[in-house]
């Protein structure tokens, strides 16, 4: 039977739930197993005194209670944005399909507080495009919420609601969760608030090919807590009520809960929710490798000795990697004290550094085990830590801004962004000046340099930008 996976938010573009489909595996990735069990807490459980076995059942009273206060609500609303005709548009994709007879949007999801100033992470897919955000607590008090920064590749954004007094969740650490462990999954599931459901960790590590981006990190952790439109951004908890990871997605035919969902680990979902923060930006680092997981037709062809780890296709020219002494043919198994099963465990590893740290790789060639040193590099192949404007001027050869209100009233315009200085690069080939507004991307609405940038590398080789000049002077431009 063909499965599917569903995002288990109302987008804030859409108010039906976005079904994607799940194409089966040639092989399951084996799992990483944690070798430390998880310490007993007796505590948690109540003994059945009437069964001479002993038995005990989980009591999650004291979980929930920890943490329904910080899981909140989250509202959105979002202006239909439908490209109008026009030249390039037309050239690139076709005439638009249909009309819009639905100008506001309404979504709805799940978000968690991690701070007690205010911050809220979530899923990217609940506040994607959003022009309003609500976030309503557990005691039904609302309020407005800003978007500090969102990461489409993890799946998660940062937002902010005002105040310096919340009562945050405390993260566990998600390496240490094990399979058949007790969750609980918390969240808004079909806009009934503060609803709790328990289960148990089904597996780890698992990329279920629902982020479809470049550089995407999918190392879900699958459980059987019921989750369902509406929990997306919300709490899995373990029974100590800390935080375990961010439910993001389900496994469904007919778009409600079937028995599986997933989350992102929390150990992630800390690092980028802190970089988006401090930075505005996820501070990624890369290896610079082409790498595939291991199958037995792999394994057959290239006469190696296991099925787990992470075979190594190609080096990059001046990456980490390369400088490291990685070499293609050669089989990861390991990065500093953790084994690495498949890519999955492998990107969520190196998802969990910046540039510039110093890793220690386990590797498998030929016959002999080695450790290499490596030092991670960012996209520029630096190993700087990128602000968002640094990294956005490097790719697009000049200063972009967000318009300024007056800017964008001038023109008669709600959104845009402003080129404030040109040095080459992309904006230099197409002939694009300095105080041009971009107000579109392949059709697509941009309201920040981050916005663009996204849209960039969904599609690097092929687009056209739209905007104004000073006199209101509506301009297009293609690359190539």
């Amino acid at each position: 039977m063909k499965r599917y996976i569903l995002v288990v938010a109302i987008s804030a573009l859409t108010s039906a739930a976005v079904v994607y489909s799940l194409r089966p595996k040639a092989e399951e990735l084996t799992l990483q197993q944690d070798t430390m069990p998880a310490d007993p807490i007796p505590s948690l459980y109540t003994s059945l005194a009437d069964q001479p076995t002993g038995a005990y059942i989980p009591d999650f009273t004291s979980a929930a209670a920890k943490t329904l206060d910080a899981v909140v609500h989250i509202k959105t609303m979002a202006r239909a944005r439908q490209p109008q005709a026009q030249p390039f548009q037309d050239f690139f994709f076709g005439h638009p399909n249909g009309n819009q007879r639905n100008p506001i949007q309404s979504g709805s999801g799940s978000g968690v507080i991690i701070r007690k100033d205010g911050y809220i992470i979530t899923n990217n897919h609940v506040v994607a495009n959003a022009d309003q955000i609500e976030v309503v607590l557990n005691d039904k008090r609302s309020y407005t919420a800003r978007l500090i920064g969102a990461d489409p590749k993890t799946d998660l954004a940062v937002l902010k609601i005002s105040g310096d007094e919340w009562t945050p969740i405390a993260f566990s650490n998600s390496d240490e969760a094990q399979v058949g462990q007790w969750v609980l999954a918390i969240g808004n599931p079909f806009n009934l608030a503060s609803t709790v459901t328990a289960g148990i960790v089904s597996a780890k590590g698992r990329n279920i090919d629902i982020i479809q981006e470049n550089f995407k990190i999918e190392s879900f952790i699958q459980t059987d807590a019921a989750v369902n439109p509406g929990n997306s951004g919300g709490a899995l908890v373990n029974l100590n009520g800390e935080l375990v990871g961010i439910n993001t997605a389900i496994a469904s035919n007919t778009g409600s809960y079937a028995g599986y969902s997933f989350a992102i680990p929390s150990n992630l979902a800390q690092k980028v929710a802190m970089d988006l923060i401090e930075f505005g930006n996820v501070q990624r680092a890369l290896m610079g490798v082409n790498i595939r997981d291991i199958d037995q037709a792999l394994a057959t062809a290239q006469n190696l000795s296991r099925l787990k780890g992470v075979y190594v296709e190609g080096v990059l020219n001046g990456s980490s990697a390369e400088a490291g002494g990685l070499e293609p043919g050669d089989i990861i198994i390991a990065v500093d004290s953790f084994n690495v099963d498949g890519t999955a465990a492998l990107q969520e590893r190196i998802g969990l550094h910046r540039p510039g740290d110093e890793i220690s790789l386990g590797i498998l060639r030929g016959s002999r085990h080695m450790r290499l040193a490596l030092k991670l590099k960012n996209k520029l192949g630096t190993t700087e830590l990128l602000t968002l404007e640094r990294e956005i001027d490097a790719k697009f050869g000049g200063h972009l801004a967000k318009g300024s209100e007056d800017r964008l009233k001038a023109l008669g315009i709600s959104h845009g962004v402003e080129v404030k200085h040109v040095s080459g690069g992309l904006f230099s080939h197409m002939g694009i000046r300095e105080g041009f507004v971009i107000t579109e991307m392949n059709g697509v609405g941009i309201h920040t340099p981050e916005q663009l940038d996204e849209q960039l590398e969904r599609s690097p080789h092929r687009f056209y930008l739209g905007g104004f000049y000073r006199r209101g002077e509506k301009r297009f431009f293609a690359y190539p």
